[in-house]
């Protein structure tokens, strides 16, 4: 009763000795998803959004690339690496065993024992087994192990960020692709086409009936067009690098990327408005998230320093002069008892790190809340973009479709001689242009979907990082 009476005497003093907690609070509060005008649905987006546009090729390169990208890579080593502080600061809280051995021949004073011991060379054996265990009663250890814990999972959620960005980068690279091949097949029908209209300008020069100036100009439009050709298929072939270099590969992957059999008419289904659950689905905020609770567990460590810390230690081992006496029952030898470390003046250092980690806890916090103000924007925009990309499409696919009627017109005119060759050629460059465009306005459309797709938070699943978070943190 003594021993119990004396060591709850003895926690009020270990208290009144520690230094004191400034009352610094944080200024700053992560901004809430009410507050931004979300709708009340969800985001539902299948987590292979790539697949829709059915091309077994684009599955096949996204694939690849989530398997050896070298970004990717970059980002599960850092994973990697947090667990490992994870690990490492759970072993604090674990009791700790150290043993050590030491044989040595030593001259021993004859004022320090008595001869014949003293004054004598003898050998020396020293062997022991150290055990220590922090008790972590006021929890500091603990808070940094959950600091850690909210690093690795941040950490994780980075590397679907990178996931997610790459699989979108390849994808409006491969419309790209796509775009460029429809461009080359568009450009080949411009040079025909100029070409028959550069060899009806020569009969009618033979003829007298073109001057030329009408020459020289049909001569500088089969350039132009062959032009465009060439830029097109350099086009292609850079686009094809890029892909190449997405999925980790070099020039042994060029001859394997073939055209894309995706079709530029077809485009995934998205939402319709801003999701409620925008916040949560997007693995850059939710990293955000858990860099401001670490941010808050570093805080609390911060605060924990300020009490006492307390410890249990134990010795036991063997010591002997002579060896042939290490192993006898006398050279046992022992010890333990309890350590209390007071923080009683430090010189403000404490005080210092306090405030310094809740200032981090604030900039955490701002840098999340920077965060989502961009993802709303950045979805509204893409929202903006797609539909007035739907309506800009629309209205030039009807404009091809005048052009298309035109340039019948014109050919039935002049297969009757009600109307020019000139004229049909004419109708006809006009209607490639606007092919052209369409092309351009087409591949956009898909563009920027995929950007709404990557806006969204694409078909990241936020539980799967926390469960692993979960799975791996050492309290669980």
């Amino acid at each position: 009763m003594t021993r119990l009476t004396s060591l709850a005497a003895l926690v009020p003093l270990l208290l009144a000795g520690c230094a004191s907690v400034p009352k610094v609070a944080p200024q700053l509060a992560p901004v809430r998803a009410e507050a931004l005008g979300l709708s009340g649905r969800t985001a539902a987006i299948d987590p292979r959004w790539w697949t829709a546009f059915g091309d077994p090729q684009l599955d096949s390169l996204i694939d690849q690339a989530l398997a050896g990208n070298p970004n990717l890579e970059e980002a599960l080593a850092r994973v990697r690496i947090a667990e490992a502080q994870v690990e490492g600061q759970g072993a604090a809280l674990r009791p700790q065993i150290n043993g050590s051995g030491q044989i040595s021949r030593a001259h021993i004073a004859d004022r320090l024992l008595p001869p014949p011991i003293g004054g004598s060379t003898a050998n020396l054996g020293l062997a022991y087994a150290n055990f220590g265990w922090d008790l972590d009663l006021f929890g500091r250890q603990h808070a940094a192990i959950r600091q850690a814990a909210a690093s690795a999972e941040a950490a994780r959620l980075d590397a679907d960020a990178t996931r997610l960005t790459l699989s979108v980068s390849i994808a409006r690279t491969y419309v790209g692709l796509a775009r460029a091949e429809r461009q080359i097949e568009v450009a080949q029908a411009f040079v025909k086409t100029r070409q028959d209209a550069l060899r009806f300008i020569q009969s009618r020069r033979r003829n007298q009936l073109a001057s030329d100036f009408n020459l020289r100009q049909a001569e500088t439009l089969v350039a132009e067009a062959e032009q465009a050709q060439t830029r097109a298929v350099e086009q292609r072939d850079l686009l094809v690098h890029a892909l190449a270099a997405l999925t980790g590969r070099g020039a042994d992957a060029y001859a394997q990327i073939r055209r894309p059999t995706l079709s530029l008419d077809t485009v995934p289904g998205v939402p319709a408005d801003l999701p409620a659950d925008l916040l949560g689905r997007r693995p850059d905020l939710l990293a955000g998230r858990a860099r401001i609770a670490a941010a808050e567990q570093g805080r609390a460590e911060a605060k924990a320093a300020f009490l006492p810390d307390v410890s249990l230690s134990a010795l036991a081992g063997l010591t002997a002069v002579g060896l042939s006496h290490f192993f006898t029952a006398g050279a046992g030898t022992w010890s333990g008892g309890a350590a209390v470390s007071l923080p009683i003046f430090q010189g403000g250092r404490l005080r210092a790190n306090y405030r310094g980690a809740t200032a981090d806890l604030d900039r955490a916090i701002a840098s999340y809340d920077d965060a989502v103000l961009g993802a709303v924007r950045e979805a509204a925009d893409a929202l903006t973009a797609v539909g007035a990309g739907d309506a800009d499409l629309a209205q030039q696919a009807r404009v091809v479709h005048g052009l298309r009627e035109t340039v019948r017109l014109d050919q039935v005119r002049t297969r009757t001689g009600l109307g020019s060759q000139l004229d049909a050629i004419d109708s006809g460059f006009r209607l490639l242009e606007a092919e052209q465009t369409l092309v351009d306005l087409q591949a956009e459309t898909l563009t920027r979907r995929i950007q709404l797709i990557a806006a969204l938070g694409g078909g990241f699943d936020p539980q799967g990082p926390r469960a692993a978070a979960r799975a791996t943190d050492p309290r669980s």
